[in-house]
């Protein structure tokens, strides 16, 4: 078996009933109970009914991700799966990287993304920021039209590089919409605003950032039993001093996750999992480099097909 590197989630991956297909299995609804423990809410309920639409929520949404991606990675492991070399998360990602890695202890880590969650909501009030992909330019194209677009009062910025001709922005919601516009006529294929309200990534997070900077003064972070790479520097880290600086960085930086997966290939990582709901990092990794196999865990049956994947069976 080779290396491989285990991919988490962020948000945008979450949906109503995203663990409805491993309902009964033990060691999900054990973790759903030490979410709900750790939160003083109901995991399993939000999860399965979402009858509020708080997943649509920051604050709800980021331990509700976690909570789904560790679950799985519980029941990988409950399974025989082994253990990655590597790990890496897109965003809030990182922190269920950090959890698979043995850094930060799952109580602690849902409570400090939902910490997380409601401090970049306070940060910008709802209506002033915004997101939007733009599908279809060159990242220097996005982010020269990010500049020329942007005001004194208003501005726009590269926040997540997703894949080759994907990058999400954020900043001012008008800055955002002036942006979507002339990237269009610079020749986007279709710009895309995102249920977002939040300007992540960007310098308008930096109250958020201050704020988990003193938080995560108060968690206990153990060196991780393998190399986790964060968003601000595309690099692996098993420091603790600087993965608490990378989770800070993180906020106010963009989400460098092409470069992440192309330094993983280049270092010889061929296969990975995609640990947690959804397919948008297995898609993501596909327009990367094709020459990477990511596995999904949206069910029982798939977790069990990855593992077989992974073990070469």
């Amino acid at each position: 078996m080779s290396d491989f590197v285990f991919l988490f989630p962020g948000q945008g991956s979450q949906s109503k009933g995203m663990l409805d297909a491993f309902d009964g299995l033990a060691v999900v609804k054990q973790t759903l109970e030490e979410a709900s423990d750790a939160l003083g809410y109901d995991m399993a309920a939000l999860i399965r009914d979402d009858a509020e639409d708080k997943l649509a929520q920051t604050e709800f949404t980021q331990p509700a991700l976690l909570t789904a991606s560790t679950a799985v990675l519980r029941l990988w492991r409950e399974l025989g799966g082994a253990e990655a070399t590597q790990v890496a998360g897109h965003s809030l990602g990182e922190y269920s990287a950090l959890v698979a890695a043995g850094a930060i202890d799952f109580s602690d880590a849902v409570q400090l993304v939902a910490f997380r969650g409601k401090a970049m909501t306070e940060a910008v009030p709802a209506g002033i920021g915004r997101m939007a992909a733009i599908l279809g330019l060159a990242d220097d194209v996005v982010e020269e039209l990010c500049i020329n677009t942007s005001t004194e009062s208003e501005k726009v910025w590269a926040a997540n590089y997703n894949c080759p001709g994907q990058l999400v922005v954020a900043g001012h919601a008008a800055a955002v919409d002036r942006m979507m516009i002339v990237a269009k006529e610079a020749g986007a294929k279709r710009t895309l605003p995102l249920a977002v309200s939040a300007p992540s990534h960007t310098p308008l997070m930096q109250p958020a950032a201050d704020a988990m900077a003193a938080r995560l003064q108060e968690i206990t972070i153990n060196a991780p039993l393998c190399p986790v790479w964060g968003n601000a520097a595309a690099a692996p880290e098993q420091d603790v001093a600087r993965i608490r600086e990378a989770l800070v960085a993180q906020l106010v930086s963009p989400v460098r996750w092409t470069e992440t997966v192309q330094k993983l290939a280049a270092s010889g990582i061929t296969q990975g999992v995609e640990m947690g709901p959804g397919k948008v990092l297995s898609g993501l990794v596909k327009r990367i480099d094709r020459a990477m196999i990511v596995g999904v865990t949206i069910s029982p049956d798939q977790v069990g097909a990855s593992l077989a994947q992974i073990s070469g069976e």
